[in-house]
Order: C-alpha cells, then structure tokens, then sequence
C-alpha cells in the first residue's frame, strides 16, 4: 500500500468501535462515527486530511452487517476524508478492492475537490488491466466533508403540495441560469445564492411558473475523456455523490457550506410559491465501465452494485484458459458504462436514504428520475408495476408525498415505457414532443394524433386509471435543439463538442424556414418567431403538465448544438441581454400562462368525454373542422387537414371544485393552424355560447380583445394559434376580422 501517516491499531482512544448505523460521517461533540459497506473487504482504513493535505489513516477493525465501522474523537466539522479497502483483486470476478486508491464516501453529505485525469484514479495499471495498480490516487480525486447536523431556520414552511394540474415546469440549470445574468450580483452568478437571487425569482413568478426542474445537482464528476479534451460534463448527468450538493455551485464554499446555501436556494423558492424538483441519476455512476476510474462503489462492493450480463452475479472460478470478459461482464443500458442494479440491497438502500434525505433535509418537492427504466430491471427485463425500487418508494412515508416524474427509456431497444408507469408517476411524454412538432412543421398525416396530444394522451394514460396531468407535455428539454434552433436549423451542428458531430441525434423534427442557422432576412426572423410562438403557445394550453426549457420563453440559441452537455460556457448559459431576445415570444408564453392559470377550463383533472356535463347542454370537448362542423370520421383520416379547433366547454366543468361545489368557467374555442396558406373559419352557430374575444393570437391580423360571433368567419392568416374566449355580453357589435 502506497505511505501514508497511520495511527496505531492499538491505540483504542484513537479508534473507538462506533457503530454501524447511520453509514457515513456522523458528527457529534464527543466524536465522529465512520461507517462504510463493503461485504467482501477484508480491511478498511478512513483517511483524514488536514488543511495541508497531508493525510493520516485511521483503520476500522468492527465490521458488523457488511459494514465496517469506527468512531474518532476531535474530528471537526470540515474535515475532509475518504475510505480505503482492501480484498480479493479479480476484475474477472468482479471484485476490484485496492486500498491505494481513495474512495468518496456514498453516503457523504458534502464533497469537496475535482477529478483530475491521471493513471492513478484507475485500480489497474494501463494497458494491463489485470494487473493491480500500486500508485496512490488521493491527490487526483475529490474528498468526502464532515458536516454537522445543523438547525437551519425554515421559518416554518410547510410543502405547498401544489396540484398537478396546476403544475407549470421549468427546466433549468443551476450555473446557466444565471451566469450572465447582470442583476445577480457577479460573485453569485451560476451558484445556488445566484439562483435564490430577488432577480431570478421575480423574474420566474411574473412569467407564471409554478416549479422549477433543476438538471442534476447532486455531486458529480466529469468523465476523464471529456476532460481530457479540456472540457467539463456541463450537465452533470455524472454522479458519483448521490447526498451532496454540487460543490461547485457554492458561493460560499465545499467544506459544508454548500449545504446550507442549497437550503437558503430552496427557501426563497418556497417563499415565492414555486417548487423544487431535483433531476436525479441514479442508474449510473460516474465510474463508467469496468476499465472506468475507481472512485467509490468500485472499490467498495463492485460486484454487488453494478449489473453484470450473467444474472448470477457470485463470484464463480475461472476455468484455465477462459477469457475472463465473458465470466464478469458490465451490462450497460445506460449508455455510460455501467447500470446500478437497483434490485441489489445496498443500492436499493442507498436510493431510498439519498431521496429521503432531500426531502427531509433540503426540503425538495420532488424529483425527476433519469432513465428510470433502467433502474427497474427484473432479470434484465423492464418491470414498473413490481420491482422493488417502486415498490419501495409507493410504500415509503415520505417519498409517496413528493412529485414522482419519470423519464420512462433506456439507452436500449426495450427500455421504452411511455404509458406504462404506475401511479402516482408521471411521465415525460417525448410522442407529445414529436407530433407537435411534427404538425407545426407540415410533416403529419392529418391531425388524428395531434387532437389526442393536445387533449391529454388518453391512448397512453386513460386505460389504467390515471389523469391527464399523468403526461409532461414538452416540445424541447436539455438535450436537444433549443425552441429557437428548433425552427432555424435543419441539422445538428455539434462540431465544438470535439467529437466530429457524431453525437447528438439526427432525428430533431426541425426546420430553419429557409436558411440554416442565423440570417438578417426579416421574412425569415419573423416565420420563426411566429413557429416559436405557436409552439409555446399549443404547450402551454394543452391538457396535462406542460413543462418548458429555461430561455426557450427568451428565444435562447445554441447555435444549432443539439448535444451541449460540455458546453460550460455562453453556449449553453442563458443570454439575459435584450439585443437579441424574442421578446415577441417571451409576451405570449407570459400571456399562455396567465390564461392557463386564470381559467380552470384549460387545466381541467377528468378526462374530456366528447359529451355533455348536464342534461340537455353541450359536450365538455367538440373538435370542430375548419367549416364550422363537428369533426366526422373521414375528417379524422383526411391526411391534408391542417387547421382544426376544441371547442372546451367552461358552464360547467366536469372537473368539481376542492370541496365537491360545481365548478364554471368561460368556454373556449383554440384553432390551431399549421398550413402556409390563409384559411378562412366558421364559427359554428349553437345555442349556448354566442359571442367570444380573442383572448391570444400568434396571427398579427388578429389582435387579443377582438370581439367575435357565433356565425363569423374568420381568417387565418398563417401558422398560428388563436383562442376565443366566451364573452358574458352576448349582445356586443363583433369586430369583422376579414
């Protein structure tokens, strides 16, 4: 083992058998009581480092439960540490311990220090992977932080348990957010001190958001290829700290101090209304592949935690001469090198302790599971109605009162769920995103699915029970064209993220309206605007959660890269400038929002049934054809149809009030318009609702406050969206619109 300072194991004032319960650091006055799982070790040591680095280690001789344990008198809150275990070294059979390599703690509540790229972050010697590496890997890779427990002041908050139906999203991330942001003091931009600024709430209240999505904050590292391309994983999809606050998004400091500033970040969000969610990464860890870096679970309990290919994961012989990959095998469907088996009791626990501790600690509302169907795997097989993760979380005091949203794929070819989450989850629903962008870029056929998306995806979510608000309606997310790019560029242009515009997907359901990327062509600036608007606008007002991407309301471009995921720079940041903003744009998403948020009948919980609410009155939900006509059979199956409206009925409303009371609203009537061409609308005749307004419009030939008249036609004069809304004077002059 690599030279170190050692205590002596006789010493038992130094070392004191502590307890195996909780795992990880926990400090008290009298001592701090270390507590780490690895059953197949054979020896364990803590190190600590004092404010020098240098480094003193302290061996654990209890080991009770798989878990080695040891409390230490006079460590102060600060400290930086991490663990070391020795054992059997058989990468053929899954078992990698190496004590010359420094493991993060996973149960640490804060980490401090970065991954450097070196031979020595890795258990094997290069180009020789079955052979043990001797060098040390402490000065290359981030340390655990003793935190204490402190008596943070929430000021008596309690969670708003908003509804979901009243649920607006807003996906963000942390430094980008605000690192151009020039009404956030410059020392707190891109941090969480940044994000809790006055300048970023206001902003987030007066557009009409009710949550933010935050891209991933618990503590990750950066892949050492992408640092070695002098790049850093900007996203954070690279988790190696499943209960620590990213360090780097401090403004305060990484020896704890992060902790405390994340939950000032939470409160002043609760102060405003708005909730938290947290956008977690527990199907991978940042260690990748099995010729990964040993910075944590590897050295620990290697074969236990990560999924292998053969199911029987015990350590087995290797017959002479056989090729030792097949024997112990990753099985990745992540697409990052390794799968957490979320089946195997340690990782199942550690999922469930790091969520718990979010909500209890740091108060978070919620949480959005990346690829969650590769924690579900039963025998490799996706399982969402029994595996014991869900089962675990349905079951659990705590986690059953939060926000569960699924991102319900894998990296594989079976992994695809949309539809098949068990309640209480929701879903993103990526067949909302594909056919609303589909329609407003002229590539559907008809408008059969396009009405089905907009009124909630009852084919996905209505046959089992849920509501619609089951489906996260979006049209664009981290990953992915911008709004703005997803109408100025026809492909990917991801050549800055060094990998010869190989990644990123090529199916973008795009169009740049004549010319690819930016152009000083007014016509063209004003199409794309006009699709940006028409987007949001047919998102925001569609049944279910709509959920939107932090300066998408703005018009914020990345240039056409449709993969930033290193792009920690102005790539990726939001531009807070008014030179080049769509401000056209940001004033109808506020203005979509208000009108969602002000009238129930566009955020309604039932499902619509195409019939009437009471005896003898009109249907709760009519598609209406272009001529002012129910839509038929053949109308559904006409592949040239581009324009239809709903007809969403307000007097009364299926959905009853909070205490039973029958709700009303104004009804509506939204048309929605994807052809090039004028076309000319009836407003139908009927006996219940005979005067409107136009309460929006992304058609500038029709101004919001227009009055309007059952009988009138009306024309469109482009792509566009235009909502009438119920007027209680019926007898008002209709202002013609032709």
């Amino acid at each position: 083992m690599s030279a170190g300072r050692w205590s002596q194991l006789g010493e038992r004032s130094t070392v004191w058998p502590g307890r195996q319960d909780p795992l990880g650091a926990t400090w008290s006055p009298e001592s701090t009581n270390f507590a780490v799982h690895a059953p197949r070790g054979t020896a364990a040591w803590v190190c600590l480092f004092d404010d020098d680095g240098v480094e003193t280690r302290h061996q654990l001789t209890e080991q009770t439960l798989s878990v080695w344990h040891g409390a230490i008198p006079g460590v102060a809150p600060g400290t930086r540490y991490g663990f070391r275990v020795d054992g059997p070294w058989a990468p053929d059979q899954g078992l990698r311990f190496n004590p010359d390599k420094l493991l993060l703690d996973p149960f640490a509540r804060a980490v401090c220090g970065d991954l450097v790229p070196d031979p020595a972050v890795y258990g094997y010697v290069h180009g020789s992977p079955q052979t043990r590496s001797t060098s040390d890997s402490a000065p290359y890779v981030p340390r655990s932080v003793v935190v204490a427990p402190d008596d943070f002041d929430w000021g008596g908050q309690v969670p708003t348990k908003q509804r979901w139906r009243d649920t607006v999203i807003y996906e963000l991330h942390v430094k980008g957010m605000t690192a151009l942001h020039d009404r956030v003091p410059e020392h707190l931009r891109g941090t969480y001190a940044g994000l809790g600024s006055p300048a970023v709430i206001d902003y987030l209240r007066d557009l009409g958001v009710s949550a933010v999505e935050l891209l991933p904050v618990q503590q990750s590292v950066s892949e050492t290829g992408v640092l070695e391309r002098d790049k850093t994983n900007y996203w954070g999809y690279n988790t190696i700290g499943f209960f620590a606050p990213h360090h780097a998004y401090s403004a305060a400091g990484d020896r704890g101090e992060q902790v405390t500033e994340f939950k000032e970040m939470v409160k002043a969000f609760h102060d405003a209304e708005i909730e938290v969610y947290l956008d977690v990464v527990y199907n991978h860890t940042a260690e990748a592949g099995p010729l990964g870096p040993t910075l944590s679970f590897r050295g620990l309990d290697d074969l236990g935690f990560y999924s292998r290919v053969a199911l029987d994961k015990r350590p087995a012989l290797i017959p002479e001469g056989e090729d030792s990959a097949v024997v112990d095998s990753y099985w990745d469907v992540t697409g990052c090198g390794n799968t957490v088996d979320a089946g195997d009791p340690f990782a199942l626990r550690l999922i469930l302790d790091s969520l718990r501790h979010w909500v209890t600690e740091f108060h978070v509302d919620g949480f959005r599971f990346d690829l969650l169907s590769a924690l579900t795997r039963v025998n490799h097989a996706v399982d969402m109605r029994t595996h014991p993760l869900l089962t675990a979380i349905g079951q659990d005091p705590v986690l059953r009162q939060v926000k569960l949203i699924a991102e319900p794929w894998d990296a594989s070819m079976d992994g695809y769920a949309v539809g098949n989450c068990p309640p209480p989850w929701v879903e993103w629903n990526d067949q909302y995103r594909d056919e609303l962008r589909d329609f407003w870029r002229g590539h559907t056929d008809g408008i059969r699915t396009v009405a089905t998306r907009l009124s909630g995806s009852s084919d996905l979510y209505a046959d089992d029970g849920r509501s619609p608000y089951a489906s996260v309606n979006f049209v664009t997310a981290h990953d992915g064209f911008t709004l703005r790019d997803t109408v100025s560029y026809d492909h990917k242009h991801n050549e800055a993220n060094g990998e010869d515009n190989r990644d990123g997907s090529d199916s973008n359901r795009s169009a740049n309206h004549g010319v690819e990327g930016e152009t000083d062509d007014p016509a063209i600036i004003a199409a794309r605007r006009r699709a940006a608007a028409n987007l949001m606008v047919s998102l925001l007002l569609s049944n279910g959660v709509p959920m939107f991407t932090a300066g998408d309301e703005r018009g914020r471009t990345q240039g056409g890269n449709n993969n930033a995921y290193c792009q920690d720079n102005e790539v990726s940041w939001v531009d807070w400038s008014a030179d080049d903003a769509w401000l056209d744009v940001y004033e109808v998403t506020r203005a979509a929002l208000r009108l969602r948020r002000e009238h129930p009948a566009l955020r309604q919980r039932h499902w619509f049934e195409g019939r009437p609410t009471m005896t003898g009155g009109p249907k709760d939900l009519v598609w209406l054809h272009p001529e002012g006509r129910e839509m038929t059979g053949d109308d559904w199956h006409d592949g040239s149809l581009r324009t239809l409206a709903m007809f969403v009925l307000g007097r009364p409303l299926r959905s009853p009030g909070p205490r039973g009371e029958q709700q009303t609203d104004a009804s509506f009537v939204l048309w929605f318009h994807s052809g090039d061409e004028p076309v000319d609308v009836l407003l139908p005749e009927n006996e219940w609702v005979q005067s409107g307004e136009v309460a929006l419009s992304t058609d500038p030939d029709l101004v919001t406050g227009t009055v309007v008249r059952a009988g009138q036609q009306l024309r469109l004069s482009g792509p566009c969206v235009v909502v009438l809304r119920e007027r209680d004077d019926p007898h008002e002059e209709a202002v013609t619109s032709r």
